[in-house]
């Protein structure tokens, strides 16, 4: 399936992990209308799909906050990533984007099972991104981010613009919060994403990484 997005010239693919997202949800999309999903509902999902773009601009109106954030974690050796449902393949991503071209060592859980092993890397030392936007799970990632906080861990959360019921509560918790546009859940990946690649980016310079030219990183691996 062509993405249509233009050239890929990042070694660490950034546009063509947002194309992908998109591509599969359309074609989940497709073979929903295929089964059961009604036309109302696949109408309203092309509609939401058509705003992306401009979803997108806004969402990289938080630059400047995620460079202020990279600037007070770029010196922390290890990072962890949580989410759950849609969200939780979004922080595989972005532990995945600063591993690459930053060099520090992420990784990426579902934020249901930290209790099964990750809650004992927690620390003052080891920071936790939370992918906290608005949706059925927010009670319970929010559960999970006051549990990294009681242990001393450092949080930077990213959350729902205008989310005016939980905003309060997530800045009193997190030590750093970046926003992203609200959308429907099943679109709040691809928006998610944006930060924390931003991140990877901004703390990979810091770090005096070549973003560009990442170590040990080929743009095709052409052997098994």
């Amino acid at each position: 399936m062509y993405l249509h997005a233009g050239p890929e010239i990042g070694v660490a693919s950034t546009k063509a992990f947002t194309s992908q997202v998109t591509v599969l949800t359309m074609l989940a999309m497709y073979f929903g209308r295929m089964r059961h999903m009604s036309s109302i509902r696949g109408t309203k999902i092309i509609e939401e799909l058509r705003m992306l773009p401009e979803l997108m601009r806004k969402t990289l109106r938080c630059h400047d906050e995620v460079r202020r954030v990279s600037e007070k974690y770029a010196h922390y050796n290890n990072i962890l990533y949580m989410g759950r449902q849609y969200l939780y393949p979004v922080a595989l991503e972005g532990a995945l984007k600063l591993k690459e071209i930053s060099y520090i060592h992420a990784e990426g859980y579902p934020a249901a099972e930290m209790k099964h092993g990750p809650i004992a890397l927690v620390d003052e030392n080891t920071p936790s991104v939370f992918l906290v936007p608005r949706g059925p799970a927010f009670e319970k990632v929010m559960s999970n981010l006051e549990e990294v906080k009681a242990r001393g861990g450092p949080v930077i959360a990213i959350a729902t613009e205008g989310d005016h019921e939980h905003i309060a509560h997530i800045e009193e918790i997190a030590d750093d919060v970046i926003y992203i546009p609200d959308v429907a859940d099943y679109l709040q990946p691809i928006l998610a994403s944006v930060p924390l690649q931003l991140m990877a980016y901004h703390m990979a310079l810091i770090r005096g990484c070549d973003v560009d030219k990442p170590r040990n990183l080929a743009k095709s691996v052409t052997v098994e």
